[in-house]
Protein backbone atom coordinates (compact mmCIF):
# COMPACT_ATOMS: atom_id res chain seq x y z
CA UNK A 1 0.00 0.00 0.00
CA UNK A 2 1.16 3.50 -0.77
CA UNK A 3 0.34 6.79 0.98
CA UNK A 4 1.19 10.18 -0.52
CA UNK A 5 1.61 12.93 2.07
CA UNK A 6 1.83 16.61 1.14
CA UNK A 7 0.59 19.04 3.78
CA UNK A 8 1.00 22.67 4.82
CA UNK A 9 -0.61 22.09 8.22
CA UNK A 10 1.69 19.56 9.85
CA UNK A 11 -0.33 19.15 13.03
CA UNK A 12 -0.18 15.48 14.07
CA UNK A 13 1.63 14.55 10.84
CA UNK A 14 4.61 12.70 12.32
CA UNK A 15 2.50 10.47 14.57
CA UNK A 16 0.06 9.72 11.76
CA UNK A 17 2.78 8.91 9.23
CA UNK A 18 4.59 6.74 11.77
CA UNK A 19 1.47 4.68 12.36
CA UNK A 20 0.86 4.35 8.62
CA UNK A 21 4.39 3.02 8.17
CA UNK A 22 3.85 0.56 10.99
CA UNK A 23 0.75 -0.72 9.21
CA UNK A 24 2.69 -1.38 6.04
CA UNK A 25 2.17 1.79 4.04
CA UNK A 26 4.96 2.97 1.75
CA UNK A 27 5.34 6.71 2.24
CA UNK A 28 5.81 9.20 -0.58
CA UNK A 29 6.09 12.93 0.04
CA UNK A 30 6.94 16.38 -1.28
CA UNK A 31 9.69 18.80 -0.20
CA UNK A 32 8.63 20.36 3.14
CA UNK A 33 6.60 17.38 4.27
CA UNK A 34 9.40 15.04 3.18
CA UNK A 35 11.92 16.86 5.35
CA UNK A 36 9.62 16.77 8.38
CA UNK A 37 9.22 13.02 8.07
CA UNK A 38 12.81 12.12 7.26
CA UNK A 39 14.06 14.30 10.13
CA UNK A 40 12.38 11.88 12.55
CA UNK A 41 13.87 8.87 10.84
CA UNK A 42 10.97 7.68 8.66
CA UNK A 43 11.75 6.05 5.34
CA UNK A 44 10.06 8.25 2.74
CA UNK A 45 10.35 8.40 -1.06
CA UNK A 46 10.44 11.82 -2.69
CA UNK A 47 7.83 12.51 -5.34
CA UNK A 48 10.64 13.18 -7.78
CA UNK A 49 11.87 9.59 -7.26
CA UNK A 50 8.40 8.31 -8.17
CA UNK A 51 7.90 10.53 -11.20
CA UNK A 52 11.47 10.54 -12.44
CA UNK A 53 11.11 14.29 -12.89
CA UNK A 54 12.55 17.02 -10.68
CA UNK A 55 10.45 19.74 -9.09
CA UNK A 56 10.22 22.66 -11.52
CA UNK A 57 9.44 26.36 -11.60
CA UNK A 58 10.17 27.02 -7.92
CA UNK A 59 8.03 24.08 -6.87
CA UNK A 60 5.03 25.02 -9.01
CA UNK A 61 5.31 21.69 -10.82
CA UNK A 62 6.03 18.56 -8.81
CA UNK A 63 2.92 16.39 -8.45
CA UNK A 64 1.31 17.23 -11.81
CA UNK A 65 2.48 13.97 -13.39
CA UNK A 66 0.83 10.76 -14.74
CA UNK A 67 2.64 8.65 -12.15
CA UNK A 68 0.91 10.67 -9.43
CA UNK A 69 -2.49 11.27 -10.97
CA UNK A 70 -2.58 7.84 -12.58
CA UNK A 71 -1.98 6.37 -9.13
CA UNK A 72 -4.75 8.52 -7.65
CA UNK A 73 -7.35 8.08 -10.38
CA UNK A 74 -7.00 4.38 -11.17
CA UNK A 75 -10.02 2.35 -10.13
CA UNK A 76 -8.49 -0.61 -8.41
CA UNK A 77 -11.62 -2.70 -8.95
CA UNK A 78 -11.19 -2.55 -12.76
CA UNK A 79 -8.74 -5.06 -14.29
CA UNK A 80 -8.17 -2.78 -17.29
CA UNK A 81 -7.08 0.07 -15.01
CA UNK A 82 -4.68 -2.22 -13.12
CA UNK A 83 -3.30 -3.44 -16.45
CA UNK A 84 -2.65 0.10 -17.63
CA UNK A 85 -0.85 0.91 -14.37
CA UNK A 86 1.39 -2.11 -14.89
CA UNK A 87 1.99 -1.17 -18.52
CA UNK A 88 3.19 2.31 -17.61
CA UNK A 89 5.02 1.39 -14.43
CA UNK A 90 2.64 3.27 -12.14
CA UNK A 91 1.97 2.23 -8.55
CA UNK A 92 -1.55 2.78 -7.22
CA UNK A 93 -1.89 5.29 -4.39
CA UNK A 94 -4.16 4.04 -1.60
CA UNK A 95 -4.18 7.15 0.57
CA UNK A 96 -3.66 10.87 0.00
CA UNK A 97 -2.94 13.08 3.00
CA UNK A 98 -3.06 16.65 1.75
CA UNK A 99 -4.03 20.14 2.83
CA UNK A 100 -3.32 23.24 0.84
CA UNK A 101 -0.94 26.19 0.80
CA UNK A 102 -1.92 28.65 3.56
CA UNK A 103 -3.69 31.10 1.27
CA UNK A 104 -6.18 32.12 3.95
CA UNK A 105 -3.41 32.90 6.46
CA UNK A 106 -1.44 34.76 3.78
CA UNK A 107 -4.39 37.07 3.17
CA UNK A 108 -4.32 38.16 6.80
CA UNK A 109 -0.70 39.32 6.63
CA UNK A 110 -0.05 43.01 6.14
CA UNK A 111 2.28 44.55 3.63
CA UNK A 112 2.36 41.71 1.08
CA UNK A 113 2.45 42.49 -2.60
CA UNK A 114 -0.22 40.85 -4.78
CA UNK A 115 2.39 38.62 -6.45
CA UNK A 116 3.41 37.27 -3.03
CA UNK A 117 -0.19 36.36 -2.30
CA UNK A 118 -0.70 34.80 -5.72
CA UNK A 119 2.29 32.52 -5.11
CA UNK A 120 0.29 30.98 -2.25
CA UNK A 121 -2.45 29.81 -4.61
CA UNK A 122 -2.11 26.03 -4.56
CA UNK A 123 -2.45 24.18 -7.88
CA UNK A 124 -1.04 20.71 -7.41
CA UNK A 125 -2.71 20.22 -4.03
CA UNK A 126 -6.30 20.85 -5.17
CA UNK A 127 -5.68 18.75 -8.29
CA UNK A 128 -4.59 15.78 -6.16
CA UNK A 129 -7.35 16.25 -3.61
CA UNK A 130 -10.03 16.37 -6.29
CA UNK A 131 -8.61 13.31 -8.03
CA UNK A 132 -8.46 11.27 -4.83
CA UNK A 133 -11.89 12.45 -3.69
CA UNK A 134 -13.44 11.47 -7.04
CA UNK A 135 -11.84 8.03 -6.67
CA UNK A 136 -12.71 7.63 -2.97
CA UNK A 137 -13.68 3.98 -3.44
CA UNK A 138 -10.00 3.25 -4.13
CA UNK A 139 -8.24 6.14 -2.37
CA UNK A 140 -8.69 7.42 1.18
CA UNK A 141 -8.32 11.21 1.06
CA UNK A 142 -7.53 13.03 4.32
CA UNK A 143 -7.47 16.84 4.33
CA UNK A 144 -8.07 17.54 8.03
CA UNK A 145 -5.65 16.48 10.81
CA UNK A 146 -8.68 16.03 13.05
CA UNK A 147 -9.54 12.94 11.00
CA UNK A 148 -6.22 11.15 11.56
CA UNK A 149 -7.37 9.27 14.66
CA UNK A 150 -10.60 7.99 13.05
CA UNK A 151 -8.73 6.81 9.95
CA UNK A 152 -6.13 5.01 12.06
CA UNK A 153 -8.85 3.37 14.12
CA UNK A 154 -10.42 2.06 10.91
CA UNK A 155 -7.08 0.77 9.64
CA UNK A 156 -6.45 -1.02 12.94
CA UNK A 157 -9.92 -2.57 12.67
CA UNK A 158 -9.12 -3.93 9.23
CA UNK A 159 -10.07 -1.35 6.60
CA UNK A 160 -11.38 2.16 6.06
CA UNK A 161 -15.10 1.75 5.40
CA UNK A 162 -16.83 3.03 2.30
CA UNK A 163 -18.94 5.28 4.49
CA UNK A 164 -15.79 6.86 5.96
CA UNK A 165 -14.24 7.18 2.50
CA UNK A 166 -17.32 8.94 1.14
CA UNK A 167 -17.48 11.28 4.14
CA UNK A 168 -13.80 12.19 3.78
CA UNK A 169 -14.26 12.76 0.03
CA UNK A 170 -17.16 15.15 0.66
CA UNK A 171 -15.01 17.00 3.19
CA UNK A 172 -12.18 17.17 0.65
CA UNK A 173 -14.33 18.71 -2.07
CA UNK A 174 -15.69 21.24 0.45
CA UNK A 175 -12.11 22.04 1.50
CA UNK A 176 -11.08 22.80 -2.08
CA UNK A 177 -14.30 24.69 -2.82
CA UNK A 178 -13.83 26.96 0.19
CA UNK A 179 -10.20 27.53 -0.74
CA UNK A 180 -11.16 28.47 -4.29
CA UNK A 181 -13.86 30.85 -3.06
CA UNK A 182 -11.21 32.85 -1.17
CA UNK A 183 -8.97 32.95 -4.24
CA UNK A 184 -11.84 34.16 -6.41
CA UNK A 185 -12.81 36.85 -3.89
CA UNK A 186 -9.20 38.05 -3.66
CA UNK A 187 -8.85 38.32 -7.44
CA UNK A 188 -12.17 40.17 -7.73
CA UNK A 189 -11.04 42.67 -5.10
CA UNK A 190 -7.69 43.19 -6.80
CA UNK A 191 -9.39 43.85 -10.14
CA UNK A 192 -12.01 46.12 -8.58
CA UNK A 193 -14.83 43.95 -9.91
CA UNK A 194 -18.36 44.27 -8.61
CA UNK A 195 -19.28 42.20 -5.57
CA UNK A 196 -22.00 40.39 -7.52
CA UNK A 197 -20.20 38.07 -9.96
CA UNK A 198 -21.95 35.78 -12.43
CA UNK A 199 -21.16 32.82 -10.18
CA UNK A 200 -20.79 33.37 -6.44
CA UNK A 201 -19.24 31.02 -3.91
CA UNK A 202 -18.81 32.01 -0.27
CA UNK A 203 -16.26 30.40 2.03
CA UNK A 204 -17.66 29.35 5.40
CA UNK A 205 -16.25 27.23 8.22
CA UNK A 206 -18.17 25.58 11.03
CA UNK A 207 -17.69 27.67 14.16
CA UNK A 208 -20.34 26.56 16.65
CA UNK A 209 -23.07 23.96 16.99
CA UNK A 210 -25.93 25.27 19.15
CA UNK A 211 -28.13 22.67 20.80
CA UNK A 212 -30.96 23.60 18.46
CA UNK A 213 -32.23 26.36 16.18
CA UNK A 214 -34.87 29.02 16.79
CA UNK A 215 -37.05 26.26 18.22
CA UNK A 216 -36.10 23.04 19.97
CA UNK A 217 -37.20 20.81 17.07
CA UNK A 218 -34.82 22.53 14.61
CA UNK A 219 -31.19 21.48 14.17
CA UNK A 220 -28.70 24.32 13.73
CA UNK A 221 -25.08 25.32 13.18
CA UNK A 222 -23.13 28.58 13.07
CA UNK A 223 -20.57 29.19 10.33
CA UNK A 224 -17.79 31.78 10.30
CA UNK A 225 -17.48 33.74 7.05
CA UNK A 226 -13.98 33.42 5.61
CA UNK A 227 -12.71 36.52 3.91
CA UNK A 228 -10.14 37.43 1.31
CA UNK A 229 -8.80 40.32 3.35
CA UNK A 230 -9.14 41.91 6.77
CA UNK A 231 -10.88 39.73 9.30
CA UNK A 232 -14.20 41.18 10.38
CA UNK A 233 -14.85 40.79 14.11
CA UNK A 234 -18.23 39.42 15.00
CA UNK A 235 -20.13 37.61 17.67
CA UNK A 236 -18.76 34.21 16.65
CA UNK A 237 -15.32 35.47 17.68
CA UNK A 238 -16.43 36.58 21.15
CA UNK A 239 -14.71 35.02 24.15
CA UNK A 240 -17.10 33.54 26.70
CA UNK A 241 -16.00 34.24 30.27
CA UNK A 242 -19.03 32.81 32.02
CA UNK A 243 -22.34 31.11 31.36
CA UNK A 244 -23.50 28.40 28.99
CA UNK A 245 -22.82 28.16 25.29
CA UNK A 246 -24.88 30.59 23.25
CA UNK A 247 -28.05 29.34 21.60
CA UNK A 248 -29.10 30.04 18.01
CA UNK A 249 -31.32 32.91 19.18
CA UNK A 250 -28.56 34.19 21.47
CA UNK A 251 -26.28 34.59 18.47
CA UNK A 252 -28.92 36.56 16.58
CA UNK A 253 -29.67 38.86 19.51
CA UNK A 254 -26.05 39.29 20.58
CA UNK A 255 -25.08 40.24 17.03
CA UNK A 256 -27.86 42.82 16.89
CA UNK A 257 -26.86 44.31 20.26
CA UNK A 258 -23.16 44.47 19.42
CA UNK A 259 -23.83 46.11 16.05
CA UNK A 260 -26.05 48.73 17.69
CA UNK A 261 -23.45 49.61 20.32
CA UNK A 262 -20.82 49.98 17.60
CA UNK A 263 -22.71 52.80 15.88
CA UNK A 264 -21.44 55.55 18.16
CA UNK A 265 -18.11 57.05 19.15
CA UNK A 266 -19.13 58.02 22.68
CA UNK A 267 -19.94 55.56 25.48
CA UNK A 268 -22.96 53.63 24.18
CA UNK A 269 -25.12 50.79 25.46
CA UNK A 270 -27.64 48.74 23.51
CA UNK A 271 -30.23 46.43 25.01
CA UNK A 272 -31.80 43.99 22.57
CA UNK A 273 -34.79 41.67 22.72
CA UNK A 274 -35.65 39.50 19.71
CA UNK A 275 -33.05 41.35 17.58
CA UNK A 276 -34.74 44.72 18.24
CA UNK A 277 -32.75 47.44 20.08
CA UNK A 278 -35.43 48.15 22.70
CA UNK A 279 -32.93 50.33 24.58
CA UNK A 280 -30.07 52.39 23.20
CA UNK A 281 -28.32 55.44 24.58
CA UNK A 282 -25.13 57.50 24.41
CA UNK A 283 -23.88 59.38 27.46
CA UNK A 284 -20.64 60.89 28.79
CA UNK A 285 -20.23 57.82 31.03
CA UNK A 286 -20.92 54.15 30.41
CA UNK A 287 -23.03 53.88 33.53
CA UNK A 288 -25.15 56.80 32.37
CA UNK A 289 -25.56 55.22 28.95
CA UNK A 290 -26.69 51.91 30.48
CA UNK A 291 -29.18 53.58 32.79
CA UNK A 292 -30.68 55.63 29.94
CA UNK A 293 -30.87 52.57 27.68
CA UNK A 294 -32.54 50.55 30.44
CA UNK A 295 -35.10 53.27 31.13
CA UNK A 296 -36.05 53.28 27.44
CA UNK A 297 -37.96 50.01 27.97
CA UNK A 298 -37.42 48.45 31.42
CA UNK A 299 -39.97 45.69 30.78
CA UNK A 300 -38.30 44.43 27.60
CA UNK A 301 -34.84 44.80 29.15
CA UNK A 302 -35.58 41.97 31.57
CA UNK A 303 -33.82 38.89 30.21
CA UNK A 304 -32.31 40.93 27.39
CA UNK A 305 -28.91 41.13 25.76
CA UNK A 306 -26.70 44.10 26.68
CA UNK A 307 -23.80 45.30 24.56
CA UNK A 308 -21.43 48.05 25.71
CA UNK A 309 -18.72 49.73 23.64
CA UNK A 310 -16.42 50.64 26.53
CA UNK A 311 -14.61 48.76 29.30
CA UNK A 312 -17.16 47.92 31.98
CA UNK A 313 -16.30 49.76 35.20
CA UNK A 314 -17.48 49.20 38.75
CA UNK A 315 -20.35 51.69 38.59
CA UNK A 316 -21.75 50.11 35.42
CA UNK A 317 -21.34 46.59 36.80
CA UNK A 318 -23.32 47.52 39.89
CA UNK A 319 -26.18 48.63 37.64
CA UNK A 320 -25.95 45.48 35.53
CA UNK A 321 -26.32 43.28 38.61
CA UNK A 322 -29.78 44.71 39.41
CA UNK A 323 -31.72 43.03 36.59
CA UNK A 324 -31.76 39.60 34.98
CA UNK A 325 -29.75 39.68 31.75
CA UNK A 326 -29.17 36.81 29.37
CA UNK A 327 -25.93 38.11 27.85
CA UNK A 328 -23.45 40.91 28.55
CA UNK A 329 -20.99 41.83 25.80
CA UNK A 330 -18.17 44.34 26.20
CA UNK A 331 -14.64 44.85 24.87
CA UNK A 332 -13.25 44.31 28.40
CA UNK A 333 -14.02 44.57 32.13
CA UNK A 334 -12.19 46.14 35.04
CA UNK A 335 -11.21 43.52 37.63
CA UNK A 336 -13.74 44.67 40.23
CA UNK A 337 -16.47 44.94 37.60
CA UNK A 338 -15.72 41.46 36.28
CA UNK A 339 -15.98 40.02 39.78
CA UNK A 340 -19.52 41.40 40.00
CA UNK A 341 -20.82 40.33 36.59
CA UNK A 342 -19.36 36.83 36.91
CA UNK A 343 -21.58 36.33 39.96
CA UNK A 344 -24.77 36.88 37.95
CA UNK A 345 -26.52 33.53 37.66
CA UNK A 346 -27.39 32.20 34.21
CA UNK A 347 -25.78 35.20 32.49
CA UNK A 348 -23.37 34.68 29.64
CA UNK A 349 -20.49 37.14 29.94
CA UNK A 350 -18.62 37.79 26.69
CA UNK A 351 -15.70 39.91 25.52
CA UNK A 352 -15.51 41.15 21.95
CA UNK A 353 -13.30 43.98 20.64
CA UNK A 354 -14.96 47.03 19.18
CA UNK A 355 -15.19 47.17 15.41
CA UNK A 356 -12.15 48.81 13.85
CA UNK A 357 -12.46 52.02 11.89
CA UNK A 358 -11.70 50.15 8.67
CA UNK A 359 -14.94 49.21 6.98
CA UNK A 360 -14.66 45.92 5.12
CA UNK A 361 -17.11 45.26 2.33
CA UNK A 362 -19.51 42.57 3.47
CA UNK A 363 -22.53 40.92 1.91
CA UNK A 364 -26.01 40.94 3.39
CA UNK A 365 -27.29 37.47 2.52
CA UNK A 366 -30.94 36.49 2.87
CA UNK A 367 -32.15 32.96 2.13
CA UNK A 368 -35.28 32.43 0.08
CA UNK A 369 -36.72 29.15 -1.10
CA UNK A 370 -34.35 27.76 -3.69
CA UNK A 371 -31.78 30.54 -3.53
CA UNK A 372 -30.28 33.57 -1.87
CA UNK A 373 -30.81 37.30 -2.11
CA UNK A 374 -27.53 39.20 -1.81
CA UNK A 375 -27.06 42.92 -1.28
CA UNK A 376 -24.68 45.44 0.18
CA UNK A 377 -25.31 45.89 3.91
CA UNK A 378 -27.01 49.13 4.91
CA UNK A 379 -24.07 50.43 6.95
CA UNK A 380 -22.77 53.40 4.96
CA UNK A 381 -23.41 56.61 6.96
CA UNK A 382 -25.74 59.11 5.35
CA UNK A 383 -24.37 62.30 3.86
CA UNK A 384 -25.95 64.76 6.29
CA UNK A 385 -25.19 67.63 3.92
CA UNK A 386 -27.93 66.23 1.70
CA UNK A 387 -30.53 66.50 4.46
CA UNK A 388 -33.19 69.18 3.83
CA UNK A 389 -35.27 71.09 6.34
CA UNK A 390 -38.71 71.16 4.69
CA UNK A 391 -40.72 72.92 7.40
CA UNK A 392 -41.02 76.56 8.40
CA UNK A 393 -39.34 75.87 11.72
CA UNK A 394 -35.75 74.68 11.73
CA UNK A 395 -34.72 72.02 14.24
CA UNK A 396 -32.72 73.03 17.29
CA UNK A 397 -29.17 71.77 17.81
CA UNK A 398 -30.43 69.21 20.34
CA UNK A 399 -33.11 68.00 17.95
CA UNK A 400 -30.51 67.62 15.20
CA UNK A 401 -28.28 65.61 17.56
CA UNK A 402 -31.22 63.36 18.46
CA UNK A 403 -32.15 62.98 14.80
CA UNK A 404 -28.62 61.93 13.93
CA UNK A 405 -28.67 59.45 16.82
CA UNK A 406 -31.98 57.91 15.77
CA UNK A 407 -31.08 57.89 12.07
CA UNK A 408 -27.92 55.88 12.78
CA UNK A 409 -30.04 53.34 14.62
CA UNK A 410 -32.99 53.12 12.24
CA UNK A 411 -31.38 50.61 9.78
CA UNK A 412 -31.22 48.08 12.64
CA UNK A 413 -34.95 48.22 13.35
CA UNK A 414 -37.41 45.98 11.49
CA UNK A 415 -39.68 47.80 9.06
CA UNK A 416 -41.95 49.55 9.36
CA UNK A 417 -39.55 51.23 11.78
CA UNK A 418 -40.41 54.16 14.04
CA UNK A 419 -38.03 55.48 16.71
CA UNK A 420 -38.73 58.16 19.31
CA UNK A 421 -35.49 59.57 20.73
CA UNK A 422 -34.67 62.22 23.29
CA UNK A 423 -31.33 63.33 24.73
CA UNK A 424 -29.47 60.65 22.71
CA UNK A 425 -31.58 57.81 24.00
CA UNK A 426 -34.43 55.73 22.64
CA UNK A 427 -37.65 56.45 24.49
CA UNK A 428 -40.14 54.67 22.22
CA UNK A 429 -39.97 52.09 19.45
CA UNK A 430 -42.44 50.71 16.93
CA UNK A 431 -40.92 47.89 14.90
CA UNK A 432 -42.07 45.32 12.37
CA UNK A 433 -45.60 46.60 11.94
CA UNK A 434 -47.44 46.14 8.61
CA UNK A 435 -48.42 49.82 8.59
CA UNK A 436 -46.53 52.91 9.68
CA UNK A 437 -49.42 54.43 11.64
CA UNK A 438 -49.47 51.42 13.95
CA UNK A 439 -45.71 51.74 14.41
CA UNK A 440 -46.13 55.37 15.51
CA UNK A 441 -48.91 54.40 17.92
CA UNK A 442 -46.76 51.70 19.53
CA UNK A 443 -43.74 54.02 19.85
CA UNK A 444 -45.93 56.70 21.41
CA UNK A 445 -47.44 54.23 23.86
CA UNK A 446 -43.97 53.00 24.84
CA UNK A 447 -42.62 56.53 25.28
CA UNK A 448 -45.56 57.84 27.33
CA UNK A 449 -44.68 61.22 28.81
CA UNK A 450 -41.11 60.95 27.49
CA UNK A 451 -42.52 61.60 24.01
CA UNK A 452 -42.90 65.26 24.95
CA UNK A 453 -39.96 67.06 23.39
CA UNK A 454 -38.70 63.91 21.64
CA UNK A 455 -37.93 63.51 17.93
CA UNK A 456 -39.34 60.84 15.67
CA UNK A 457 -37.38 58.91 13.00
CA UNK A 458 -39.11 56.87 10.31
CA UNK A 459 -37.22 54.47 8.02
CA UNK A 460 -39.44 55.37 5.04
CA UNK A 461 -41.79 58.14 4.01
CA UNK A 462 -45.24 58.77 5.46
CA UNK A 463 -47.88 58.00 2.81
CA UNK A 464 -50.41 60.18 4.64
CA UNK A 465 -50.23 62.91 7.30
CA UNK A 466 -51.99 60.73 9.92
CA UNK A 467 -48.71 59.23 11.20
CA UNK A 468 -47.22 62.67 11.74
CA UNK A 469 -50.40 63.86 13.41
CA UNK A 470 -50.39 60.89 15.79
CA UNK A 471 -46.77 61.66 16.77
CA UNK A 472 -47.60 65.34 17.29
CA UNK A 473 -50.41 64.32 19.64
CA UNK A 474 -47.87 62.29 21.62
CA UNK A 475 -45.61 65.36 21.99
CA UNK A 476 -42.79 65.00 19.47
CA UNK A 477 -41.24 68.25 18.26
CA UNK A 478 -39.24 67.16 15.21
CA UNK A 479 -39.28 64.43 12.56
CA UNK A 480 -36.62 62.91 10.35
CA UNK A 481 -37.73 60.80 7.40
CA UNK A 482 -36.69 60.12 3.79
CA UNK A 483 -39.55 61.97 2.08
CA UNK A 484 -40.66 61.00 -1.40
CA UNK A 485 -44.38 60.38 -0.94
CA UNK A 486 -46.94 61.86 -3.31
CA UNK A 487 -48.51 63.23 -0.11
CA UNK A 488 -45.33 64.98 1.07
CA UNK A 489 -46.96 68.40 0.80
CA UNK A 490 -49.80 67.28 3.06
CA UNK A 491 -47.34 65.83 5.57
CA UNK A 492 -45.28 69.05 5.58
CA UNK A 493 -48.45 71.10 6.01
CA UNK A 494 -49.42 69.03 9.06
CA UNK A 495 -45.98 69.62 10.57
CA UNK A 496 -46.17 73.37 9.92
CA UNK A 497 -49.62 73.62 11.50
CA UNK A 498 -48.19 72.11 14.66
CA UNK A 499 -44.99 74.18 14.54
CA UNK A 500 -42.67 71.17 14.52
CA UNK A 501 -39.48 70.77 12.47
CA UNK A 502 -38.96 68.13 9.82
CA UNK A 503 -35.98 66.94 7.82
CA UNK A 504 -36.05 64.92 4.60
CA UNK A 505 -32.95 62.76 4.20
CA UNK A 506 -33.69 61.50 0.69
CA UNK A 507 -32.55 58.04 1.73
CA UNK A 508 -34.72 55.13 2.86
CA UNK A 509 -33.62 52.45 5.37
CA UNK A 510 -36.02 49.53 5.06
CA UNK A 511 -35.09 46.37 6.95
CA UNK A 512 -37.50 43.57 6.17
Amino acid sequence: MRALLSVSDKTGLVDFATMLAQHGYELVSTSGTLKTLTDVGLNVFAVSEVTGSPEMLDGRVKTLHPKIHGGLLARQDLPEHRAQLDEHGITAIDMLVCNLYPFEATLQKEGLEPIEIIEQIDIGGPAMVRAAAKNFASVVVVTDPDDYVAVLNDIQSGEVSQQRRRSLAAKAFAHVSTYDSLVAEFLRQEDGEAMFPHELSIGMRLAKTPKYGENSHQKAAAYQRLRAGTLVPGILKAERLAGEELSFNNYLDADAAWQAAQLFDGPAVAIVKHTVPCGLAVRPTLAGAYQAAFEGDPVSAFGGIVALNRTVDLETAQLLRKVKLDIIIAPSYNDDALEIVLKKKNTRVLTLPNRSEERVVELDIRPIRGGLLVQEPDITPDDTSAWRVVTDRKPTNQEIADMDFAWRMIPLVKSNAIVFAKDLAVVGLGAGQPNRLEGVAIAARKARDKATGAIMASDAFFPFPDGIERAIEAGITAVIQPGGSIKDDDVIAAANRAGIAMIFTGRRHFRH
